[in-house]
């Protein structure tokens, strides 16, 4: 049965998904999505492009060449080792997109699981699952970050492990209270006096309805998992030498802000890009999958 339409502007509209033609039509006119999608696809093809291809080996020390202001050779100049700038910067931006992927996928499959079974069971299963969610708000990234590298020692798995379970409350208590809007709604409860189970309404009617807000929620997740993952590196809990890192690259030039301050801007800059694309872009998905917001346009 399909869904009828709703003015709150608290619960998710159930509404019949728009034709890609049409979305593809509003989306090349929504300024946001677009000017986000363009830095956002920049990231991603740097982060592509370095898999096969830097202008110089971004492991390859030359103290000879270091800090040499931009050349034809070096196109942003070399670090104080003696590495080429745009080689590290290209290679930085695969290793930031690996762990904000992996690290978003956990707190996705693990919140939205947790949150989906929490609005299904109810009673004390959903009592259980929100302590838990406020217990872990209790150790941000940083924190576990600190205690996994006592355990197992600083590293990208250090990293992903501590942003992933920090992303989980946030996505359970998201998937929670979405759910339990659509829960309310007069074709769930058709389905239920139907015969289906909680688990079949969940999957069939609950997921569906609260995808569009899972989509956007994870865009910035993955924004906030950049950042983390820049904060990690810094820090030296993250990405280790010599795999590049932007977080790294900044903790690196710190000592050298007043003779060289280009090497502190670069990477500054590359995460700024990042983080602004894919909040660009979070907000430019919400226009476009909301259905009010649709029918305004």
């Amino acid at each position: 049965m399909s869904a009828p339409l709703t003015t709150s502007m608290d619960a998710p509209v159930a509404t019949r998904p728009l034709p890609a033609r049409t979305f593809w039509r509003r989306a090349l006119r929504h300024r946001s999505f677009v000017l986000g999608g363009a830095l956002s696809l920049l990231v991603l093809v740097s982060a592509l492009l370095s898999l096969v291809w830097t202008p110089w080996s971004p492991y390859e020390i030359d103290i000879a060449a270091k800090l040499r202001p931009p050349s034809a050779a070096h196109w942003l100049g070399t670090d104080s080792f003696g590495r080429d700038i745009v080689s590290l910067l290209l290679a930085g931006a695969r290793s930031t997109i690996m762990v904000g992927i992996i690290a978003v996928s956990i707190g996705l499959t693990f919140g939205v699981c947790l949150g989906l079974i929490a609005s299904a069971r109810r009673g004390w299963t959903e009592e259980i699952i929100m302590r838990f969610s406020d217990f872990t708000f209790a150790f941000p990234a940083v924190l576990s970050a600190i205690m996994l590298a006592a355990v197992v020692g600083p590293g990208m798995v250090t990293s992903i492990i501590a942003i992933g379970i920090f992303q989980i409350p946030t996505l359970t208590r998201l998937t929670r209270g979405s759910a339990n809007a659509i829960w309310a709604r007069e074709f769930v409860l058709a389905a239920r006096a139907s015969g289906k189970g909680r688990f079949r309404i969940t999957i069939e009617h609950v997921l569906p309805n609260i995808l569009s807000i899972l989509i956007v929620q994870a865009t910035i997740q993955f924004a906030l998992a950049i950042l983390a993952e820049a904060a990690l590196s810094y820090l030296g809990l993250g990405t280790q030498p010599p795999q590049p890192s932007w977080g790294r690259m900044l903790n690196d030039a710190q000592t050298l802000l007043f003779q060289s301050p280009m090497l502190a801007v670069y990477p500054g800059a590359a995460i700024a890009v990042a983080v602004l694309g894919l909040n660009l872009l979070g907000d430019g998905l919400r226009d476009l999958l909301d259905p009010r917001l649709a029918r305004e346009r």
